[in-house]
């Protein structure tokens, strides 16, 4: 499930979202920008992409680490780390933490803009429970829920901006949202980039470890046949 967690996610508990075919499936542009596929061995996976994308469109293959086929570019390429909770990781609620919903959107756009926590749409919210952080009105710090593989949930968007770190509300939140993941029986997992060593210390000493790691692979698709 892990090794391709947003196929998983696509075929079943966000089935709902999905666009495409048995062999791709991406998320709405307006909800994630992932895309899964049935196996990366699969040939087929790439017509089925052009069809999902379009030519000369920008695609992003995380998890992928193979060799592009011909005509496709790779315009980026990073090094990241898949975390899995051990049995420590119980988490436990956070009193400040508020549940954030569609009235919250513009505060959770501006605080990712902010942080740079990785990819956050309009609509992110929707694939699953959001918490954050408000102090004097404004969103502060932000956790919440991504990918949803069969008896998995992915903690993600977790944000706190510079004038409140160090005070241990990215800990909290991310507890925050392990709790509920555990309360519904699933394991909580993550996805971070490997440079981001701070945060991966953090997640260690909270009990996560590493899984795997994977390639953050953005391509583009072939320019169409003149």
């Amino acid at each position: 499930m892990l090794d391709s967690p947003a196929w998983s996610a696509l075929t079943g508990e966000h089935a709902r979202f999905a666009e495409g075919d048995d062999f791709a499936k991406r998320y709405p542009e307006d909800v994630s920008p992932f895309v899964g596929v049935v196996a990366w061995d699969e040939p087929r996976i790439w017509a089925s992409l052009i069809e999902l994308f379009g030519h000369d469109a920008d695609v992003s293959l995380s998890h992928f680490a193979g060799e592009l086929p011909q005509g496709w570019t790779e315009t980026r390429r990073g090094d990241g780390v898949q975390l899995i909770a051990t049995d420590r990781v119980t988490g436990r609620p956070f009193d400040e933490a508020i549940e954030l919903g569609d009235d919250d959107v513009d505060d959770m756009l501006a605080i990712v803009a902010r942080n740079q926590p990785g990819p956050f749409r309009a609509r992110t919210h929707q694939l699953g429970r959001y918490v954050g952080v408000r102090r004097g009105g404004r969103l502060v710090a932000m956790a919440g829920e991504r990918l949803h593989p069969r008896g998995f949930t992915e903690i993600s968007a977790v944000s706190v901006d510079e004038d409140v770190r160090r005070q241990g509300l990215a800990s909290a939140l991310t507890l925050d949202i392990a709790y509920g993941i555990r309360q519904r029986g699933d394991v909580p997992f993550l996805h971070a980039s490997a440079a981001n060593t701070g945060a991966l210390a953090t997640y260690e000493s909270l009990g996560f470890r590493l899984r795997r790691t994977v390639t953050f692979l953005q391509a583009r698709t072939p320019a169409a046949a003149a």
